[in-house]
Order: structure tokens, then C-alpha cells, then sequence
């Protein structure tokens, strides 16, 4: 019997090759295109229409059936307001973690199951295990891609009903597939920025929904040196648009005092304050449904772009974790997300708290 599988198409190129790739296999391939923002999708920012423009073209020429939903409320509650609600504590949440978790593999699966799909596919780069009766989440094949980071919210259900096409192929082999293939995306662009909200002058967008809140930017020992237009526009390790003049070395966010509305700043990359050792993490979610062994040593990273680091899961404790890596790490960022791998196993992790 042949076996469907619906695949988000977004109308990039990751996802078209998936959804290709998946038909060469023998399943039955339907593709369906999500729009999950409302608010200003008529600006230069959004491309939602030119997206599915893409998916449509690409659906026509692979020859499968495609269908267009809407998840824009989902999306706001699940995921937006979350999303304003870290930021306006101070922290700098990851948007494309929850999104993942709950539209791409929460809503769109459970909208693809009461279609008939067997499976959902998507175009991320990572890989899915059975191992005796059990779902692992592993890294892809092209370790400069690997998006596993971004997936270690799923769970077993999830896993269990998703296939990750590209997993085994190089982002270069993909784009190959597709220019052979006459994909009229084949050269497009990868999207970045916020999640489904594209990319866009971040600290205006922000203002649309958060009041301002200036304040003193201070360095550690308590010297004024510039205002801060609210906490929530700043992020630790940053470097550009900190306004702050003067001679030596480069500006750096380094740490928020909410309590008392104060940024403090450091000067130069390789200040201390840059830099801890050890983590605190909560909002806890593991592959296997329960947290690995511990204290045990593991590989970890906290945030997506960053090599593996060697680290140790001291203690879980509840929604609580606790993980000390062997060397500094630059830039450890409450609201971003720690996320552990056994080798090439993500296990899952938790919110750096």
C-alpha cells in the first residue's frame, strides 16, 4: 500500500528537494504551504505570497497536489506571545525552537493526520533513528547545516510520524538536485529572522508591542556610560548599536539588572564577564521522554551556530538542570536554549534560565 506523507513547503529550496526526493521513494507526496503571520504581511518584510507562489510552481512541476492553511492564530498564542513575554522579562527568547515544537511539528502534524498522512516531512537538516521501538533525533550529514539545535523539543510521538529527507545530503547536493531538477527556486535564498515573521528592523518591530523603558548602561564597577532604550532591545554579547563612544576597545553587552533597569557593558571581546562556566536551565525537554544519566559527560551547545562543547549534566532536579562545561563559554544568554548530544544522539535540553 502506498504510504502518504505531507510535506511543509515553504517554498524555499530545502523543502522542495524534500518533498522531491520523497516522491522518488514510492509515497504518495502532497505538499502544504503554512501562513502563520497576519499582522503586516504587506510590508517589504513579509514574503508570505511570493513563498507560496514558489511552493505552487514547484508543486506543478513535481506533479504533486498542494494545499495552503492558515495557522496565524495558532501561532500567536503558542508562539508570538511567548515570544513578547520573554523579551519583556529581560530575556531573549528563541522563537524557531517553540515554532518548531508547536506549529511545524504540532499543529501542521496533527492537520496532516486528519488528511490521512502516515507521515509529515519537512526540510530541515537532521536525522530520525528507530532503535528498538524507541526515536532518536541525530545530527545531519552536513554538520554546517545541522538544525537539530532547533528540533530537541520534539518528542517520541512527533518523531515517530516525521521524516527528515535530507538528512544524509549536503546543502550543496541539494542545491545541485534542484538547478537539475529546472526547480525555478534552485538559487533562492535561505530565510533567516524571526520565524515566519521574516527579517526586519528588530528593535521598531519590538516597539509595535512593548513600551519602552530607557536606562542607564553601566560598566560592572557602577560608571554611566550611555542610556539603554529597554533591556528587552539587548542581548548578552552584543556588540553593534550600543552607541557608546570613546576610545579602546569595542563595547559588549555583558549582563541586565532588572531590578534596578541597568545594562551593563564591558569593553573588549575577552572581558570575564563575558564568559561562565556553568548554566542553570528549566523548561526541560527530552527526546526520550525522561533526562539522560547523570552527572555524566556529554557534548552541549547554548546556542546554534557554536561548535560542541564538552560538558557535564551535574544535576536534574525536577524542571530544573544543571550543566558545567570543561571550558568558559562566551555568551551564555537566558532564554536561549542549552541543548545536549551523546556523539551525533541530541538527547534534548532546557531554557538557560
Amino acid at each position: 500500500m502506498v504510504r502518504r506523507v505531507i510535506v511543509g513547503m515553504s517554498g524555499g529550496v530545502d523543502s522542495s528537494v524534500a518533498a522531491w526526493l520523497l516522491k522518488q521513494q514510492g509515497y504518495e507526496v502532497v505538499g502544504l504551504f503554512m501562513k502563520n503571520w497576519e499582522d503586516d504581511d504587506t510590508d517589504e518584510y513579509c514574503t508570505s505570497r511570493e513563498d507560496l507562489v514558489d511552493a505552487v510552481s514547484v508543486a506543478q512541476i513535481l506533479g504533486i497536489e498542494i494545499e495552503a492553511v492558515n495557522f496565524s492564530a495558532e501561532y500567536r498564542e503558542r508562539v508570538f506571545s511567548n515570544f513578547l513575554t520573554e523579551y519583556q522579562a529581560g530575556r531573549t527568547p528563541n522563537p524557531d525552537v517553540l515554532c518548531n515544537a508547536e506549529i511545524k511539528f504540532k499543529a501542521f502534524l496533527d492537520h496532516a493526520i486528519a488528511l490521512g498522512a502516515d507521515w509529515i516531512a519537512t526540510g530541515h537538516y537532521a536525522q530520525v533513528r528507530e532503535v528498538d521501538g524507541r526515536f532518536e533525533l541525530l545530527k545531519a550529514a552536513d554538520a554546517s547545516k545541522d538544525q537539530s539545535y532547533f528540533l530537541y523539543r520534539l518528542n517520541q510521538a512527533q518523531l515517530s510520524k516525521t521524516l527528515f529527507p535530507l538528512g544524509r545530503l549536503l546543502k550543496r547536493e541539494v542545491r545541485e538536485l534542484a538547478r537539475s531538477l529546472g526547480l525555478p527556486n534552485h538559487a533562492k535564498r535561505d530565510s533567516t529572522g524571526i520565524c515566519f515573521i521574516g527579517e526586519r528592523p528588530f528593535r521598531e518591530f519590538l516597539m509595535r508591542y512593548l513600551p519602552t523603558a530607557p536606562g542607564p548602561m553601566q560598566t560592572p564597577e557602577g560608571r554611566v556610560v550611555g542610556e539603554h532604550q529597554g533591556l528587552m532591545y539587548y542581548t548578552i554579547g552584543q556588540r553593534h548599536g550600543l552607541g557608546i563612544g570613546g576610545q579602546g576597545e569595542a563595547w559588549y553587552v555583558a549582563d541586565k539588572d532588572l531590578a534596578a533597569n541597568r545594562l551593563i557593558v564591558v569593553q573588549g571581546h575577552d572581558h570575564p564577564a563575558l564568559y561562565k562556566r556553568s548554566l542553570a536551565a528549566d523548561e526541560l525537554s527530552w527526546i526520550e521522554g525522561a533526562p539522560p544519566a547523570f552527572p555524566q559527560n556529554y557534548a552541549g551547545k547554548t546556542r546554534y551556530r557554536q561548535p560542541d562543547a564538552p560538558c557535564t549534566l551535574t544535576q536534574v532536579s525536577g524542571e530544573r538542570c544543571e550543566v558545567e562545561f570543561a571550558q568558559v563559554q562566551w555568551a551564555v544568554t537566558p532564554g536561549q536554549s542549552v541543548v545536549l548530544y551523546d556523539d551525533a544522539v541530541c538527547l534534548g535540553g532546557g531554557v538557560i534560565a
